[in-house]
C-alpha cells in the first residue's frame, strides 16, 4: 500500500500551486477528486500552452496540465447552484479533506470552509491556498508567483551584483506553497483522525515566499544587514561556494564544511592552499574571496567540467551547470528512473518527471483526467441513478 491509500481529498483547484500540491497527495496514494466547473473549460490549466499532446484536441492534452494533475479524478460540478452544493455535501460525507486554491474571499462565499462543511462531516479538513490569505486587506487580491518573488525580496538576491532585479527562474513560490498545503492537509487529517474534529488550515503564497527568505531575514531583523546579490551566485558567507571556470565551461563547488577546503585543494593538486594560514577558516576565505576565485579559475581551467567531476566524486561537493535539456538528458536522471512514462487517454505515450518520493513501490501512472472524466462514476457511487445524472447534465449542474 502507498501511505495515503484510503484518504479521499476533494480539490477545488485551478492552475498551478493547488494542483501541484494535490498531485503529491495523489502520488502517495490518496484519491484526489478535482471539482471543476462544467462551464468555461474547467481548470484553466487545461488550456495552458504552448505544448499539447494532440494539438489541444482534448481537455487533458496540455503538457502543462499533465505535469501537475497525474493520478487524479475529475468531477464537473457547478458550486454556485444549490443542486451543486447538495452533491458537494454528499461528497463531503465521504471525504477526509477539501483543498482549495481560489482567491481568498471565494471559499467563504462558496461555503467551502469548516464553518459550513464541519456541520456535515465534523472530521473534514479544509485546507486553503490563497494569494495573501482569507482575511485582511488583501483578501480579494489576485496574486501570482512572480509578484510574491518581487515583494518578498527574491529579485534582489538573484543574479549578478551589477545586473537588473531578477526573478528565480522557476515558479518556486507556487511549487513550495503547493507542497506546504499538502503537508498542512496531511497534518490536519492526522489530527482529525485522532480527535474526531477537523478544522480550517491555511497557507498563502506571500507568507510562504516571505518565510523562505529565512536566515537573510533574520540577519536583517537583528543586525540591519540587507543581503544582496553575490558574484557568480555565491553563498553570502561561505567560500568557496560559487561557480568557477573550467576548460570547457563552468562548475559549481560548495565547500560548505571546513573539511572540504583542504579536500578541494588536494584534489586540484594544490595541497599547500589548504594549509595556507590566509585561507584556513571561512572567515579568512570570505575576506579573500576574489583572490580565491582567481586562484580556482586558473587551476580548474586545466580540465573540463566532466573531468573535474570524476576527480571530485564523493570527496568534494560539486555539480555541472546544465540547461534544462542537459538536466533531463543527464545519465543520473535517465538511468535512475527519475522520468515516468504515462499513456494519454488517446493512446499517446508521453513523459513527465516522476514523483520525488520513494514509498517502496512505483508511483501510480494515471494521466491527468479529461474534464469530467469521472463524473458519472462518482455520482453513481453516491447513489445517483442514470435518470438523476441525466437531469443534472441537462441542468448544467455537472
Amino acid at each position: 500500500m502507498l501511505p495515503l491509500e484510503g484518504v479521499r481529498v476533494l480539490s477545488v483547484e485551478q492552475y498551478g500551486a493547488g494542483p501541484w500540491g494535490t498531485q503529491y497527495l495523489a502520488d502517495l496514494g490518496a484519491e484526489v477528486i478535482k471539482i471543476e466547473s462544467p462551464k468555461d473549460g474547467g481548470d484553466m490549466g487545461r488550456s495552458v500552452g504552448p505544448f499539447f499532446i494532440d494539438d489541444g484536441a482534448s481537455t487533458s492534452s496540455s503538457l502543462f496540465y499533465q505535469s501537475i494533475n497525474r493520478n487524479k479524478r475529475s468531477l464537473t460540478l457547478d458550486l454556485s447552484r444549490k443542486e451543486g452544493q447538495a452533491i458537494l455535501h454528499d461528497l463531503v460525507k465521504t471525504a477526509d479533506a477539501l483543498t482549495c486554491n481560489l482567491r481568498g474571499d471565494v471559499p467563504g462565499n462558496l461555503g467551502l470552509t469548516y464553518e459550513t462543511l464541519g456541520a456535515i462531516n465534523p472530521r473534514i479538513v479544509c485546507a486553503f491556498l490563497t494569494a495573501y490569505g482569507r482575511e485582511g486587506p488583501r483578501q480579494k487580491w489576485p496574486g501570482y508567483d512572480y509578484l510574491m518573488q518581487a515583494e518578498a525580496g527574491y529579485f534582489a538576491v538573484t543574479g549578478e551584483p551589477d545586473g537588473n532585479p531578477t526573478r528565480f527562474g522557476l515558479s518556486i513560490v507556487d511549487l513550495m506553497t503547493g507542497l506546504a498545503m499538502a503537508y498542512a492537509a496531511v497534518a490536519a487529517i492526522l489530527n482529525a483522525r485522532a480527535t474526531g474534529a477537523g478544522r480550517d488550515i491555511d497557507v498563502n503564497l506571500f507568507d510562504l515566499a516571505l518565510s523562505n527568505v529565512s536566515y537573510p531575514a533574520t540577519w536583517y531583523l537583528n543586525t540591519g544587514h540587507n543581503q544582496g546579490r553575490e558574484p557568480r551566485s555565491g553563498h553570502p558567507s561561505l567560500t568557496p561556494c560559487a561557480q568557477y571556470k573550467t576548460r570547457d565551461g563552468w562548475i559549481f563547488i560548495m565547500c560548505n564544511k571546513e573539511k572540504f577546503w583542504p579536500a578541494l585543494c588536494d584534489a586540484i593538486d594544490r595541497p599547500e592552499w589548504g594549509q595556507d594560514p590566509r585561507f584556513l577558516t571561512f572567515k579568512e576565505r570570505l575576506e579573500r574571496r576574489a583572490e580565491i576565485q582567481e586562484m580556482l579559475d586558473g587551476q580548474l581551467s586545466k580540465k573540463t567540467t566532466a573531468e573535474w567531476l570524476d576527480v571530485f566524486a564523493g570527496d568534494v561537493p560539486a555539480a555541472p551547470i546544465l540547461d534544462v535539456a542537459q538536466a533531463m538528458d543527464n545519465p543520473f536522471v535517465t538511468q535512475n528512473s527519475k522520468i515516468q512514462t504515462l499513456t494519454h487517454q488517446n493512446g499517446t505515450e508521453f513523459r513527465v518527471l516522476d514523483s520525488p518520493f520513494d514509498a517502496g513501490e512505483p508511483t501510480p501512472a494515471r494521466p491527468g483526467p479529461e474534464l469530467g472524466e469521472d463524473t458519472d462514476a462518482l455520482l453513481c457511487e453516491l447513489g445517483y441513478d442514470a435518470e438523476q445524472i441525466s437531469t443534472l447534465k441537462e441542468m448544467n449542474i455537472v
